[in-house]
This record gives C-alpha cells, structure tokens and sequence, in this order.
C-alpha cells in the first residue's frame, strides 16, 4: 500500500512534535532535578556551582547553570594538559637527546618522567647510558623553568603528590619509604620490629624517631635540604613517597651514579642533540595521568611537549602560545599556569570544558580517549558510577574546596553527550559532593 505524501508530511512532523515533546521534557526535568537535589540541596546550596551538559553531535544544552562563569578546576587542567601531549607527541615519549662526539657523549634533557620510574619496566634510556664507553655529560642550558608551578602550596613539598618538576627526572623525583613487620612470626619482638628502607638506597641523611609508640608510620623531609625523618607506625606493610630537592639535574645525578655504576657530569657548552631515544608508549603515560590523577606526570607532559616544539623547557612559552593557536577558540579565555591543576591560579568555566572535549573527540577520537580515561569503577572513579560503567569516560578533579568531573556520559538512549560540573568554595567532606553530583548525572543519563 503506498501512503500518500500529505499522510507521510503529517507522520513526519507528529514523530518530530513527539521528539521535540520528549526533549523538553527531559530538559525540564532534569532542571527540577538539578534545582532541588543539587543546587539547593544543603550539601551544595552555600558553594558556587557550574554545570554544562551538551548533546555532543547537535551542540545543543541539554542542562546548563553558571556554566560560563570562571572556576578553580584543579585536576580537571589535565584535560588540557592531555590536549597538549596527544597534539604534540608522537607515539613514544622523548627520552633523551644527545650528540655524540668523539671523545663523548653529550645528552640534552627532555623531561621524560618514565626515567627508573617503577611504573616502566623496560627502560631504553639507562640501557643506552648503560653501554656508552665515551664519558658522558649532560646540558643544563635548555632547562627555562622552576621546580615549582605558580601559586603551588608551599607546605606541601614533602607530600608525594607535589614532586618537584626538573629536566631529567629520576626516579619520579621522590624516594619511596617502605616499612615491612613479619606480621606472620610467632615471636612477639619479631612483631614489634620494623624493617624499614628506601628506593633508591640514598646516602643523604636520615633521622630515625626513638618514639616506638606511633600508630601510623611517618617519612617526611626538611624542607630546605635532603634529611628525612622517618617513624615507624603499627601497620604491617606501608610505602610513602617523599619528593626530594632536585636541585636542577644534582640530586637526579647523584641517585643515578650508584645506579648506572658511572658517572654523569654537566656542561653549559651548547649541544646539537640530534640523536634521540624514546622511551615509552605515550599512551601508557596519559592512561596512568588520567587514571590516578598523576600530578608529576602531568607537569611533565608539559615539559617534554616544551622540549619538542622549542627545544627549551619553559611551560609558560608552551601554554602562552597553545592558547594563542591551537586553543585560541576558548568561548571564555581561560587561565592556565600548570600541567596539573595543583594551583588555584587556574580558571576555566564549564563551557570551556564542553570545547575543550569536544576538540579531543574530533582530533583524536572518541574511542582512543575511552582508553585514557577512567570509566565507573575505576581510577578515581573506583567508587563511584558503578551502574554506569563504560557509560561515562570523566576527569576527577579535588582541591580543599574544589570538587570537579567533566568528561563524556551516554544516555540511555545511547545519546552521547559532553559534561562539566564545576564545583568551588564547598565546606562538606569531598565524597559527599561527589556523590550529588553522580546521582544528578545519573538523571541525566536516565532523562536522555
């Protein structure tokens, strides 16, 4: 039976009224939801919040509130951080350039964190230094920036997350401390007693508290110098990472020469590094980054990125001129100091974020990105978005005050849409927004 094309007309724009219906009631009561269960909920109502939910192939807002107002995003910066690092690395991170002469080897840092990084096993630039005959120096003339990013907390430089930035990471820049009990003897005295030891072996110095009565095992550094102050604690087994000084390329140095069994000096003498040496996947780097939220990492994404294009480690060159270029369509000009989202300098509004993803989906593709980011159940969302598993692909982001998630989320329908909810100036424990925001974007789910 043919249907006559006036029926086909009225067919066509029922469907269309229906869908059109079913939109904005989906908007509607996702905007309830969000006013009464977010918002205004006692939790949230005294913090300052942003939210963008954007329908990734119309464009069109699904939800937005605040959502081109500035926030502290914290470690949502990685977004643009990974921007940055899939943009303009190739497919294996830079691990060393060098010349070779003839009476030496001259190396020209790049800022690969991977270096004796315990997360790598295999590591082709020691095997390289490894087998040289010819002396071996290193230039100290490309290294343009600081240890420390702009407005970074200056009391917590003995904390693991906070490892110094440097031209030639060794070790991730921190010493791991690990206390060992024979929890499983039958002698009392064995129980009592803690081994307790570093990785790397350092011949700094090292105060052991005489105080056998803590509960919780401690390792911290001075804050001027490379002493520590250990004090074992009740637990069975427990590592701590305790950022060194790295004083430039020294103290790296230092911890390498007992490694690698000779040693390397620094010049200042100008170097034509055309040889290079990669070292690892850059995936495997941005996957560890995005997962556990690695503040190193990031930071030094930012370096090696700098190292490629100038041939000088400076991230403020580096961001100055991504902003300019690449990322100059920003619908609110953002601010960006670091890699890592550890200072508050930082300000995006959600609406960049929106951009920003959609930027990453176009020119490196989604399913690339669903291996890089963490999904329900995993990475700092181990706790978080379990029944949406492989449904949302977010970056967490927490400060003291901050809470972020901005990232990809499919509807029930398979709808895929761009989300970033932004929140600033809260006083409640973390988890307990984070969980608001889960069953705000759990009704976005369901609603579409």
């Amino acid at each position: 039976m043919q249907i006559p094309v006036k029926n086909l007309t009225t067919i066509f724009s029922l469907v269309a009224f229906v869908q059109l219906f079913a939109s904005c009631s989906a908007s509607k009561n996702i905007q309830r939801f969000a006013s009464t269960n977010l918002i205004s909920d006692s939790v949230l109502m005294d913090a300052h919040i942003g939210i963008a939910v954007v329908d990734a192939e119309t464009n069109k807002p699904v939800y937005t509130y605040n959502s081109n107002k500035f926030f502290i995003p914290a470690s949502n910066t990685k977004i643009i951080t990974l921007y940055a690092g899939l943009k303009y690395l190739k497919d294996s991170l830079p691990g060393i350039r060098y010349e070779e002469r003839a009476d030496s080897i001259i190396l020209s840092p790049t800022g690969d964190p991977g270096f004796l990084h315990p997360d790598f096993t295999k590591q082709p630039v020691f095997d390289f230094l490894k087998k040289q005959t010819k002396p071996i120096a290193i230039t100290t003339t490309n290294w343009k920036t600081d240890a420390y990013g702009e407005g970074w907390m200056w009391d917590d430089y003995s904390s693991g997350y906070m490892a110094e930035r440097s031209p030639f990471p060794v070790y991730g820049n921190v010493i791991r401390w690990t206390q060992v009990r024979d929890s499983g003897s039958i002698s009392a005295l064995a129980r009592q007693e803690a081994f307790i030891y570093s990785d790397p072996d350092i011949n700094w110095k090292v105060n052991f508290s005489s105080d056998t009565g803590a509960l919780t095992f401690s390792a911290q550094r001075f804050q001027t110098s490379n002493t520590f102050f250990i004090t074992q604690g009740k637990e069975p087994n427990v590592t701590l990472e305790v950022p060194f000084i790295t004083y430039g390329l020294t103290s790296g140095l230092e911890l390498l020469k007992d490694s690698l069994l000779k040693t390397i000096d620094t010049t200042s003498t100008p170097v034509n590094a055309k040889g290079i040496i990669y070292s690892q996947p850059v995936d495997s780097l941005f996957k560890l980054m995005m997962y556990r939220s690695d503040n190193f990492f990031a930071e030094q994404t930012l370096m090696m990125v700098s190292g490629e294009r100038y041939g000088v480690i400076n991230e403020k060159k580096l961001i100055a001129d991504l902003l300019q270029n690449d990322l100059k369509e920003f619908p609110q000009a953002p601010v960006w100091v670091d890699g890592s989202g550890l200072s508050r300098y930082n300000l995006f509004t959600p609406e960049d974020y929106i951009w920003l993803l959609n930027k990453l989906k176009n020119e490196f593709g989604l399913e690339r990105l669903k291996k890089i980011l963490p999904t329900g159940g995993t990475g700092t969302l181990l706790n978080y978005y379990k029944n949406d598993s492989t449904f949302i692909f977010a970056k967490t982001g927490t400060l003291s005050g901050v809470v972020a998630l901005s990232g990809y989320l499919y509807g029930k329908s398979g709808k895929l849409m761009l989300f970033s909810v932004l929140v600033n100036n809260h006083t409640q424990a973390a988890w307990k927004i984070r969980r608001k925001v889960e069953v705000f974007l759990e009704k976005v789910r369901a609603e579409n």
